[in-house]
């Protein structure tokens, strides 16, 4: 199952590609959200490599999730695997220049299924397939308008 969506960004590439590796914000917007979010590698710099355990309450269930950093290519974007009880999935976050100060941001997710209850959980998802695509296109779209927010007002 996958879910896309691009918008566009008033900032250089530079710019939006450090607001979208800006980990720390990410792993505070998910505590807020009450979500336990723990960083497991030692690297002093962002890169492949780079690890989390994550714990989160969803459908009433308690789940786990390992993240990480399986590609890294500044200022162009990255991808972050992730897995979860039987179920495995990416997220590809892609920038490309339009201009000098206008940014592309595309983000693609896809989860995977290994096993029967994960199957099951993804067959849920597709019957809200439409939905979900709307609400996962909206949250790109407020986090872009965010962003470019943020950066306009440091200029």
């Amino acid at each position: 199952m996958q879910f896309n969506s691009k918008e566009d960004i008033e900032a250089p590439i530079e710019r939006v590609f450090a607001a979208v590796t800006d980990f720390e914000s990410f792993e505070r917007a998910a505590l807020r959200r009450g979500a336990e979010v723990h960083r497991t590698d030692n690297l002093k710099t962002l890169g492949v490599g780079c690890t989390w355990d994550a714990r989160f309450e969803m459908r009433g269930r308690r789940r786990d999730v390992g993240i990480a950093v399986s590609e890294f290519d500044p200022p162009n974007g990255y991808k972050i695997a992730f897995k979860a009880q039987g179920l495995e999935g990416a997220m590809v976050i892609e920038l490309v220049a339009l201009s000098k100060n206008r940014t592309r941001l595309a983000i693609s997710m896809e989860l995977q299924p290994k096993t029967l209850s994960a199957r099951l959980l993804v067959q849920s998802l597709k019957l809200a397939k439409t939905n979900l695509t709307k609400r996962f296109q909206l949250r790109v779209a407020d986090f872009a308008r965010d962003m470019e927010d943020r950066l306009r007002g440091t200029a």
